[in-house]
């Protein structure tokens, strides 16, 4: 049995990891509020802007002048970019997010062609480093608080590795926040725009609103006349639609980021005082045992005397 006072350093270490995880708690779940509301105001013009461009894409007669509405046969390299945070200690938040890239990586070389990697957060980088898989594109120091000029310049780097033809179909991987408690790892097609799908849990719900949104109501669906021509006005959302798209998988995994980190801390506060309990009742023990062996030595030396 351990000691009284190595019991007592131990109670000591403990109560303040215990304030540290409860501090960081706290301020993961003020920084959630703000992050919370930016995902529910770009949410809305996000669907909109993906509705749009779906629905030009799909009116576009013969072959397209845009580079980046061509659509290959024969794909042999396909863009992932996985999302993940600059930071650690937010339960599994980041492997999940590496792990599925692992998966989607394995299942593009079982389709005959080559994956190539493009990250954001130093954690995703670290771990691709660690298996030593080449990235063609590394984006960090900026989770926390993304900005639209980072999700600019991501966008305009992943449409440049498209348009010449480095790359024949990118795919994005990044937590969406539905609560503190729960972030559901999506993966997205973000380009050919025709290919442009949401595959995660609870994307079938979205998928069918937006079927019905673009019916008339009976089963057929609904005439679109454009001005200008669907093909020109492509050429002006596109940007636009890589833009917002990176942008919102960085503000999805930002609040996730924050939720999971604000639930791991929490779960590390209720762990570390329940091993306090348990260190407390033991220190109780051993006070218990050195006062039975100082009567018992006082005990003794009386009936030595005696």
């Amino acid at each position: 049995m351990a000691s009284q006072k190595e019991v007592k350093s131990r109670i000591a270490s403990i109560a303040n990891i215990q304030k540290i995880t409860r501090a960081m708690e706290m301020v993961a779940a003020a920084r959630l509020r703000r992050s919370e509301q930016r995902i529910a105001d770009l949410r809305p013009y996000s669907e909109g802007m993906r509705k749009l461009t779906r629905i030009a894409s799909a009116n576009i007669t013969g072959v397209p002048r845009i580079p980046v509405l061509v659509e290959r046969k024969d794909v042999k390299h396909v863009g992932i970019v996985l999302v993940t945070g600059d930071r650690g200690l937010a339960g599994a938040f980041n492997s999940n997010i590496i792990r599925e890239g692992v998966r989607t990586a394995t299942r593009v070389r079982g389709e005959g062609a080559e994956p190539v990697f493009f990250v954001v957060g130093r954690k995703g980088v670290s771990a691709l480093n660690f298996r030593k898989l080449p990235l063609a594109g590394e984006y960090v120091g900026f989770t926390d608080r993304p900005a639209f000029s980072d999700a600019r310049d991501i966008g305009e780097a992943l449409t440049a590795q498209y348009v010449d033809e480095k790359v024949d179909r990118v795919e994005m991987i990044y937590n969406r926040f539905v609560s503190p408690l729960t972030q559901n790892v999506w993966r997205q097609t973000l380009l050919p725009l025709q290919q442009a799908e949401i595959v995660g849990e609870g994307a079938e719900v979205e998928e069918e609103v937006d079927e019905e949104d673009s019916s008339d109501g009976q089963g057929s669906k609904s005439e679109w006349d454009f001005e200008p021509e669907a093909e020109e006005l492509l050429g002006r959302l596109i940007p636009e639609y890589v833009t917002i798209s990176v942008y919102r998988a960085l503000l999805e995994s930002s609040a996730s980021e924050l939720g999971a980190r604000m639930t791991a801390m929490r779960n590390a506060a209720e762990n570390a005082e329940s091993i306090n309990d348990e260190l407390t009742l033991e220190m109780n023990r051993a006070r218990q045992a050195e006062i039975t062996q100082q009567i018992l030595e006082v005990v003794a030396g009386a009936e030595a005397l005696s």
